[in-house]
């Protein structure tokens, strides 16, 4: 770092003026934020382009507007002010054991992982855990997470990745769904409404191949989370492939019956992914190690 010119390191406050300023949209509400006043986040604005030797802002009036470089240059600064935060937090809140912010997916995260957290907490109690929920991969470089929990192939650019557990589906309903039809095979199915996750786009016509049946597109009404699919589900909207460590339950007390066949697997697993940069972290080591140990595939070696 010390052969950085000192002008390419601004303060972080300047840097926190600009970011508010392009985040909130004027001046005004970037200083309440701040807590300072509009002329003072003038200021820091100011002494950001003398620094700089550039034009950051477009003065009309009292208004400040960014210029489109500067704006872009605000989003690599927020990413960069996140990741100081966290960092600052990690070493202040357990500075011996260390911290993990992981982002988990929200029906496995809560249903498979955090059942077994009290383990690792017995086992590592100088290690915190933060759990986030994200539905979709994301940018690590952009995110303040050291790893994630995903469901897929372990092609995550950049990652490395420990294999959990492959996933297995039920194709279930609400009883009264199947009230008076004869079903002969697992085509009839296609003469019923379908419900699709959002993150399976493909699982009904892997299902449907797994069974025999060339099914072309299969359309149906599309959710985001398997919380509100198995919901539908049960009040009969359609049939739902649910993983089997969901369906269970409801098998179990008739709430929901399989609509057709056994558990199926389905094309990907779910894995803990994690930065390449990050692979040597304490925390993370601890986590990753002790999770292969609760892997439920063969040889769940990071790969």
């Amino acid at each position: 770092m010390s052969t950085i010119p000192r002008r390419f390191l601004p303060s972080t406050a300047s840097l926190r003026a600009l970011e508010a300023l392009d985040r909130m949209g004027s001046a005004t509400a970037a200083a309440e934020e701040l807590s300072l006043s509009q002329s003072a986040v003038s200021r820091q604005l100011q002494t950001l382009e003398e620094q700089l030797g550039i034009t950051l802002i477009i003065r009309q009036g009292r208004r400040m507007v960014l210029t489109p470089e500067a704006a872009d240059y605000a989003a690599e600064i927020r990413a960069a002010l996140h990741k100081i935060s966290q960092a600052t937090l990690k070493v202040t809140v357990n500075p011996a054991g260390g911290s993990l912010s992981l982002a988990i997916l929200p029906t496995f995260g809560m249903r498979w992982l955090v059942p077994r957290l009290a383990d690792f907490a017995r086992r590592h109690p100088e290690v915190t855990i933060n759990l986030s929920t994200r539905i979709k991969p994301f940018n690590f470089a952009s995110e303040p997470f050291d790893a994630a929990l995903h469901f897929g192939r372990a092609d995550w650019p950049g990652t490395q990745a420990l294999r959990l557990k492959t996933e297995a589906v039920i194709a279930v309903c609400a009883p009264e769904l199947l009230a008076g039809r004869a079903l002969s095979g697992p085509g009839d199915l296609l003469g019923l409404p379908l419900l699709h996750i959002e993150t399976r786009p493909e699982a009904w016509r892997a299902w449907f191949a797994a069974h025999g049946i060339e099914a072309g597109q299969v359309t149906g009404t599309i959710y985001d989370q398997f919380s509100t699919i198995t919901q539908a589900a049960l009040h009969g909207l359609g049939v739902a492939l649910l993983p089997d460590y969901l369906a269970e339950q409801d098998l179990a007390t008739g709430r929901l019956v399989r609509a057709w066949g056994d558990v199926t697997e389905t094309p990907g697993a779910y894995h803990l992914v994690w930065p390449v940069e990050k692979a040597r972290d304490g925390a993370l080591i601890k986590f990753r190690d002790w999770l292969s140990t609760q892997a439920e595939d063969e040889d769940p070696l990071p790969r």
